[in-house]
């Protein structure tokens, strides 16, 4: 099964906002892991690990 991962993001933003009305205490804990997560699918991109070197220069 492949999952595509623009797929995933809306999802993950979806969890993330239930958990922060749920739980508004978490808020600076779930925005660091969103963005943590953002952050290595944006380096990952659509070619993923394959396709790094070639993307960071080296």
């Amino acid at each position: 099964m492949d999952i595509n991962i623009v797929a995933i993001q809306p999802i993950v933003a979806l969890i993330a906002g239930i958990l922060i009305l749920v739980m508004p205490r978490l808020l600076n804990f779930i925005v660091a892991i969103y963005l943590i997560f953002i952050g290595i699918v944006g380096l990952l991109g659509p070619g993923g690990v394959e396709n790094i070197g070639q993307r960071l220069g080296l």
